[in-house]
């Protein structure tokens, strides 16, 4: 089992302009077999938001919005609250996590790889 940490989530709570701010969670599976992702969300202030599964096909990658992974509890990552997350998964795969900030009018972007860790 391959585990990745990415420590710094928050999707902005508000956007100016045609852009919504958001993170996207980009998966990359480079193999022959089906990738089955676990995602677990973590929180200075609540409980982990558990049971969040996905999947990205062989040889293909996945895009997913932050917001709109859900949890075996029904709970959705807010905006506004820092989070962190842990992905496991059998096969080695790419990770990264990607933030627009459309805050501003000067619009950021943000993106960091999934720090690999031994289980």
């Amino acid at each position: 089992m391959f585990r990745w940490l990415i420590a710094d989530g928050f999707i902005p709570s508000t956007s100016q302009g045609q852009l919504e701010s958001h993170e996207s969670l980009c998966i990359v599976n480079p193999h022959s077999n089906d990738a089955s992702v676990q995602i677990k969300v973590f929180f200075e202030d609540r409980d982990p938001i558990e049971g969040i599964a996905v999947v990205c096909p062989s040889g293909r990658t996945r895009h997913i919005r932050v917001d709109t992974l859900t949890g075996s509890d029904g709970r959705t990552v807010p905006r506004g609250v820092p989070y962190a997350m842990e992905l496991t998964c059998p096969l080695e795969v790419g990770v990264q996590l990607s933030r627009l900030d459309s805050t501003q009018s000067q619009l950021a972007l943000m993106t960091v790889s999934g720090v690999r860790v031994s289980t």
